[in-house]
């Protein structure tokens, strides 16, 4: 293992005239970050870039466990390899499909690539009033239509799972992409532990995605920044490697690739069957909930969400006079920190490693909050938002020169920077997109519930940067 490899070497007595620059020691004197087992390319330890020894290894180990053609390590998260796969799928000028509803990293990508980008806006996954906001899945027959309109379209990109969970008819829209001569590539940074147990959705690669993208830090027991880009087409495999040399580190962590062996180790010696006998009895003791309700519970509320994954626990507040940040706040309280917030719900997220008594504590915190909490027919507001006019794709933003304006004047103005909540980085304007009223609307209403509303350029919470034409 490169883990045990690493430990010996950092008792073998070898002097290290080389990178990094701590030279193994322990400059804190505590013991807690792992300067002994951080390490350079150096001989016998192999290249990430060109494996052909113990990283190699590890990636076998990894397209055994995904069922992968390819598995090629990240460790600059996700989004390197986002960058890289969109970059490898493309050409300038291509048109792409996307769901609106993607990453700031994917928009990035396509920014970055000077691609022509189309949007497929999911539908609100239900009118009931506690799903406000909650995007539902890609549909397909909006795919086949956007495909036939736009012939040639050599890119779909969709996220599935989203960061509330829901997940996506892969295999119809897969099909749908091949039979027009296009590639699908699916952001499953959420869905890395799919492919454990049967409870969990199909992974994207088993329904036929040309490539995709999964984040072992999210749900599995790995450290923070891996991640990995699968594919199953032999085709794709040169393309994704030599775009990974331009968009990920030529300086990988040895301590992330390690976590991630470590991670393969513990995945081929444990079941999933524990922590979903734990989810069950959560969600079954959450419908016991008078005023908070934990949405996704029953088939007949999930409304447009092809699929969902029981892991993520979305808590909503639309039903009590709290807001998602005031729950999170209360939980916090209570030494339950949470993922995320929106105005109106709380997401916790679950792995694996997950215990029956931190079930058991959140829910004893749910159990309390719900009795003290009023009940409210508050206004919600956070509705999906409507596609913008888009006036010229995102990379011709680079052809003009930009202003920061106030974001009570900015409607009616072009946005030359992206504007998201974060988490969970969804943009809600993009370079080259008519500002609306609506959109600064619903940015004032995110504001006044607690929910942080960033922009790219650091201008945000008042200002946004505008193209001047």
């Amino acid at each position: 293992m490169l883990f045990d490899k690493l430990k010996d070497y950092s008792q073998s007595g070898v002097y290290p005239f080389h990178m990094p620059g701590h030279k193994r020691r322990d400059v804190t004197g505590n013991g807690v970050l792992p300067y002994a087992i951080d390490l350079t390319e150096i001989k016998d330890f192999d290249y990430l870039h060109n494996p052909r020894g113990c990283i190699r290894e590890i990636e076998h180990e990894a397209e055994q466990l995904f069922n992968a053609e390819r598995a090629f390590m990240l460790v600059n998260g996700a989004t390197g390899g986002i960058l890289a796969a969109v970059s490898a799928l493309t050409k300038p000028n291509d048109t792409v499909i996307m769901a609106r509803n993607c990453h700031r990293s994917v928009y990035n990508a396509v920014q970055l690539c000077a691609l022509e980008p189309m949007y497929c806006l999911p539908k609100p996954v239900s009118s009931k009033r506690e799903y406000s906001g909650i995007y539902g899945s890609v549909s397909p027959s909006e795919v086949e239509r956007l495909l036939s309109g736009n012939p040639g379209t050599r890119l779909v990109i969709v996220t599935s799972p989203t960061y509330d969970g829901v997940s996506s008819d892969i295999r119809s829209i897969a099909e749908i992409c091949h039979r027009h001569g296009a590639l699908l590539f699916v952001d499953e940074a959420h869905g890395a532990h799919f492919a454990f147990d049967k409870r969990f959705p199909s992974t994207a690669l088993k329904q036929g995605a040309d490539a995709s993208v999964v984040s072992l830090h999210k749900t599995l027991p790995s450290l923070t920044q891996t991640a990995l880009l699968l594919t199953n087409s032999r085709d794709l495999k040169n393309k994704l490697q030599g775009a990974l040399a331009v968009f990920e580190t030529s300086s990988p962590s040895y301590v992330l690739m390690s976590s991630m062996e470590v991670c393969f180790n513990y995945l081929n010696n444990n079941t999933f069957s524990e922590y979903i006998s734990n989810i069950d009895s959560f969600r079954e003791k959450c419908k016991e909930l008078k005023k908070l309700k934990l949405l996704f519970s029953d088939t007949d509320s999930q409304g447009n969400a092809f699929d969902y994954d029981i892991g993520k626990l979305v808590i909503s507040t639309s039903a009590t006079s709290l807001t998602g940040n005031a729950l999170a706040e209360m939980l916090r309280e209570r030494g339950i920190e949470t993922e995320m917030s929106a105005a109106d719900y709380v997401i916790a997220m679950t792995s694996v490693c997950d215990t029956a008594e931190g079930f058991d504590r959140l829910y004893k915190a749910l159990k309390q909050i719900d009795r003290l909490a009023d009940y409210s027919d508050k206004e919600l507001t956070n509705a999906v938002p409507k596609l913008p006019e888009k006036v010229f794709k995102p990379y011709d933003i680079y052809k003009y020169e930009t202003a920061i304006v106030d974001l009570s004047e900015a409607s009616g103005k072009i946005a030359a920077e992206y504007v998201f909540a974060y988490p969970p980085g969804i943009p809600l304007a993009v370079p080259g997109e008519r500002i609306s009223r609506e959109l600064t609307a619903s940015v004032h209403d995110m504001r006044q519930n607690g929910v942080e509303v960033v922009s790219s350029g650091n201008n945000m919470p008042t200002g946004i940067a505008v193209a001047k034409l």
